[in-house]
């Protein structure tokens, strides 16, 4: 006598079922992997702009000090070279204010040009409040159109130096310009207190090829304008120019200490006589 069992066998999926399940999973997986690109690519765009920008910031910095380290130099170097001569003569940057009394609310500017004689007294405005000039109406401004005015031959940044008196305030010590232990009625020797600003710019960035030329034209005596946007800091950072603006006080001495000598004559024997000596004004 024989058994007859029957057994259960597990019934297969339909095979349209199977590949859609498939499916499925691979689209997931490709999800995923697109979100994983995207986030890589966004991360890699954003560190590349803040490389970018921290380059940018470090060239425009180095630009500006560039500029006041000349300055600096000039001013604090030997009187017999010519560029000591130009800052100090009375249509220098200094001198101007130094020897012309009425100067006190003048701004002179000049674009600072390092691949030679970085100061030209030839090619610099001297601008006064309101808008106009006494001298130069546009020789001293920076103008991206003028490779010459460029810092280097890379045409990248240029740098405009504007300079003026530091204006009076309450926190201004009394009698500070005056020479120490020299007598208020007698003052051979007086110093100036100038508000040094240079202002280096990438024109390659600018979203307007004439933006920057227009700003570098504004003041960058805040104290002078009832809106920050007139001033070249505020125009650059609106008309969304790449810019940094650096900012230095100086303290420079007229040289009015010095003296000059004239011989009253000589004696028969060749002896000279007494020097009638002077200071130089």
């Amino acid at each position: 006598m024989s058994n007859n069992k029957q057994y259960q066998y597990p019934k297969r999926l339909p095979s349209h079922s199977q590949q859609g399940a498939v499916l499925i999973v691979v689209l997931l997986f490709l999800v995923l992997i697109i979100l994983a690109g995207a986030i890589a690519v966004k991360r890699s765009t954003t560190d590349l702009r803040l490389a970018t920008s921290d380059q940018i910031n470090t060239l425009l910095l180095q630009s500006a000090d560039n500029a006041h380290q000349n300055i600096e130099q000039s001013i604090n170097g030997s009187s017999d070279t010519d560029i000591y001569n130009a800052m100090l003569s009375s249509t220098g940057p200094f001198g101007h204010f130094i020897l012309n009394p009425d100067s006190s609310e003048h701004e002179y500017v000049f674009c600072f040009r390092p691949r030679g004689q970085f100061f030209n007294i030839n090619k610099t405005t001297i601008s006064i409040p309101g808008g106009g000039n006494v001298l130069g109406s546009s020789n001293g401004y920076c103008d991206p159109a003028l490779p010459d005015d460029y810092v280097s031959k890379r045409n990248a940044s240029m740098t405009q130096v504007n300079i003026s008196l530091t204006p009076n305030s309450a926190s201004n010590e009394a009698f500070g310009s005056y020479t120490i232990g020299q007598d208020s009625s007698e003052v051979s020797s007086q110093a100036f207190m100038f508000d040094i600003n240079s202002t280096a710019i990438l024109p390659a960035y600018a979203g307007s090829a004439t933006a920057a030329a227009d700003c570098l034209k504004k003041t960058s005596k805040y104290e002078s304008v009832a809106d920050k946007n007139e001033t070249i800091a505020g125009c650059m950072a609106q008309a969304g120019v790449p810019s940094t603006a650096l900012y230095e006080m100086a303290n420079v001495e007229n040289q009015s200490q010095r003296t000059r000598c004239v011989e009253l004559g000589k004696t028969s024997s060749g002896k000279s006589i007494d020097l009638l000596c002077s200071l130089i004004p």
